[in-house]
């Protein structure tokens, strides 16, 4: 009796929250809370942490920027960062949402996602912080433009993910632009080829190559582009798409001294299988056979500053 008495108030419950479209918000609240009382039992361990993946934690974010995020704040001592993400889609999945809503600092969001504004204030308390929210297509010709108009703070927390010519975006970027900068890279590339796709306005992943797979620039590009803008590199996700890097500004041997950084090839096995055949089905691909399916792909050879265009299996052969 007691059990059929607890199952109909349940279900009434249900109910009510879908009835009064409450179960975003109230599912949301409970993640949150999930997150936070895990990371505050994860700070207990942070000054002991050998690799940034120890930190690795979903919360708000699509994949374990989450804890990463939080234990690069707690060992730089910034308590409110403000921050620039460019590529959020609806805010639901980002590497800021949880920040802003645990703390709500200064921050500034871009993407091309139509009705941008309206999709993204359902997910946080808009009113509580100074956040802009700025539709528009990021290239390297407007990238300084739009930052100069809608960024008026310092930047604590830049981060990039546009699934495209992300490269050519980064370098238009002065240096030091920020205390942490995260970027995303294409784990396909491997960790020797220094590689990015060309500079397309316009550039679409799905339309570059039917596999999805052919985007970004490898993890060697990145690296080497973000020590000439005066960073140096902590690591990544356990993912291994996104890579965290932090201005030489705080040195590495007073912030982050037991971080071991790894050959490349620890950074770049990733196991994420997203690829599509030519019919946008998903195949599920795996190991060489991703870098196999987008061979005939013409990339951009940064090695020794020549940018050069070439087929990616040429590449691939010389290696």
């Amino acid at each position: 009796m007691l059990n059929k008495i607890f199952y109909s108030l349940i279900k009434t419950i249900v109910y009510l929250i879908k009835y009064f479209k409450l179960d975003r918000f109230f599912f949301d609240k409970i993640i949150f809370n999930i997150g936070l009382k895990q990371l505050i039992e994860n700070k207990k361990y942070y000054s002991e942490f050998t690799s940034l993946q120890q930190a690795d934690l979903k919360i708000f974010s699509q994949n374990g920027e989450d804890g990463i995020i939080d234990y690069i704040l707690h060992r730089l001592d910034i308590v409110s960062p403000n921050f620039v993400e460019i590529g959020v889609g609806n805010y639901r999945e980002s590497n800021t949402r949880f920040l802003y809503n645990k703390v709500h600092p200064k921050g500034l969001i871009i993407d091309c996602e139509d009705n941008l504004k309206e999709k993204v204030k359902p997910h946080l308390n808009f009113w509580k912080g100074e956040l802009k929210i700025q539709q528009d297509v990021i290239t390297s010709n407007n990238i300084n433009e739009i930052l100069n108009d809608h960024c008026d703070f310092n930047i604590d927390l830049f981060s990039i993910d546009i699934d495209s010519v992300d490269y050519w975006v980064i370098s238009k970027l002065k240096s030091n632009i920020s205390k942490i900068f995260i970027a995303e890279f294409n784990p396909i590339f491997g960790p020797d080829l220094e590689v990015t796709v060309p500079n397309i306005d316009g550039f679409k992943r799905n339309e570059y190559h039917y596999s999805n797979l052919c985007y970004g620039m490898s993890l060697r590009a990145l690296i080497n582009l973000m020590n000439k803008k005066n960073y140096y590199f902590l690591g990544t996700n356990i993912q291994k798409m996104n890579a965290f890097f932090i201005s030489k500004d705080f040195a590495k041997e007073n912030f982050f001294s037991k971080i071991k950084i790894k050959d490349y090839s620890e950074y770049t096995n990733s196991n994420i299988r997203e690829s599509r055949d030519k019919k946008n089905n998903l195949n599920y691909l795996s190991g060489l056979d991703k870098i196999k399916e987008i061979e005939s792909c013409e990339v951009v050879n940064l090695k020794d500053n020549v940018h050069k265009i070439e087929k990616l299996k040429n590449l691939l052969w010389k290696l």
